[in-house]
């Protein structure tokens, strides 16, 4: 295993608060806005002091208690998007450098100093991505192709700053990438074998075990002629 992928950087750290954003005739609240911090956060099992989010339904949580993105999808993006974006573009609250959708796994722990994070699920991106960039296809295009970041759940709490690196300190024996996840969740939808494999990894998040399972339960009746 070559050595450089054991580690990355936390590039930037970015918490915002919920604000209220015009959708159609409505107003959401989203936390989406984030905005780089150069001070120590305290991430707790529920996520960053600081941060908020504005649907405590789909958002947050302890298998989503930190939103990833990688440094190295920016270049793409601004190319798709014809305009500069400053990190937390994403509504990320980790933009790490070094690594990818293709090389954490679900299950993976990775270490920042005194906090131990686990890799927990893909990033579902939500129409909220959308409005941020005022283009509603945006996420929609994201899922499809995969440059997804994904979320953590924190085994244990402590202090982080930008500047931290990361080392990943178990790899899952699954090895259940993020772009396989997505692939099975988005775009290969009735791939039993593929969703079974996915859901034999405990570590995966609450949410995605359950939409998966359901899934599979549908599949499984379609094939006895159900």
């Amino acid at each position: 295993m070559t050595h450089h992928l054991s580690e990355a950087s936390l590039v930037s750290l970015n918490i915002g608060k919920p604000v209220a954003v015009a959708h159609g005739s409505k107003e959401v609240i989203t936390g989406i806005f984030k905005q780089p911090s150069e001070l120590p956060h305290l991430l707790t099992f529920t996520g960053l002091q600081g941060d908020g989010q504005g649907d405590l339904v789909n958002h947050g949580g302890p298998d989503k208690a930190v939103c990833v993105y990688f440094e190295k999808r920016y270049s793409y993006w601004q190319g798709q998007l014809k305009k500069p974006l400053e990190y937390g573009a994403f509504g990320e609250n980790f933009t790490l450098s070094n690594w990818t959708e293709d090389d954490l796994c679900i299950g993976d722990i990775v270490q920042a100093g005194d906090v131990i994070l686990q890799v927990s699920q893909p990033r579902q991106p939500c129409f909220k991505l959308g409005i941020r960039h005022q283009k509603p296809e945006l996420p929609g295009y994201v899922q499809r192709n995969g440059y997804t970041g994904f979320y953590f759940r924190v085994l244990q709490e402590g202090s982080i700053k930008a500047g931290t690196v990361f080392a990943l300190t178990h790899k899952h024996p699954a090895r259940k990438s993020i772009t396989e996840a997505n692939r099975v969740m988005y775009l290969d939808k009735e791939d039993i074998k593929g969703i079974r494999e996915l859901l034999g990894v405990q570590e995966l998040a609450a949410s995605w075990q359950a939409q998966l399972g359901s899934r599979l339960e549908k599949l499984m009746q379609e094939e006895q002629g159900g």
